[in-house]
């Protein structure tokens, strides 16, 4: 059963990065070429449709499995400690960043009404959205990639 646990918390976390660093390596230069009300309409789009159950599943279901692993691999002293680090990396780094920095400036861009803006005001907004939403995104996306790893190297202290 561990074995189980562990295989499905490899697979989320590698999922939950990997979700991160497509859109780091594709939407982020995509959306660079786009207009400022273009911008901000897909990406409240986008942060509408990303809630969506496979997106929970992955997301909650990486951190929630970083936890259990890390109480059952506690007999294994350096898979534990490398199970730990990853989950506690995951908490801060990916969720943590997510809910308390993404999150949050996606409900601001969500609360405008881009229609009622005009061109300065859009600009203005979409560089600072932007900027902050990057920053945070790449946090929790090195966040995401070094929990992989962890992860990862513990597969290979195991045996």
């Amino acid at each position: 059963m561990k074995t189980i646990i562990f295989f499905i918390t490899v697979v989320l976390t590698a999922l939950s990065a990997g979700i991160f660093f497509a859109w780091s390596v594709s939407v982020i230069p995509g959306t660079k070429k786009i207009t400022d009300i273009s911008y901000l309409e897909t990406m409240q789009s986008i942060n509408k449709e990303i809630l969506n159950p496979v997106f929970f599943a992955v997301f909650f279901g990486s951190l929630i499995f970083l936890v259990i692993n890390s109480i059952t691999q506690f007999h294994h002293k350096p898979t534990f400690w490398l199970v730990v680090s990853a989950m506690l990396i995951y908490a801060v780094g990916t969720f943590g960043f997510t809910a308390f920095g993404n999150v949050p400036l996606n409900n601001e861009l969500d609360g405008l009404n881009l229609k009622e803006l005009n061109l300065s005001q859009l600009k203005s907004f979409r560089n600072y959205y932007e900027r902050y939403w990057n920053g945070f995104h790449n946090v929790r996306t090195i966040g995401g990639f070094i929990s992989f790893l962890l992860l990862l190297i513990s597969i290979f202290i195991k045996k």
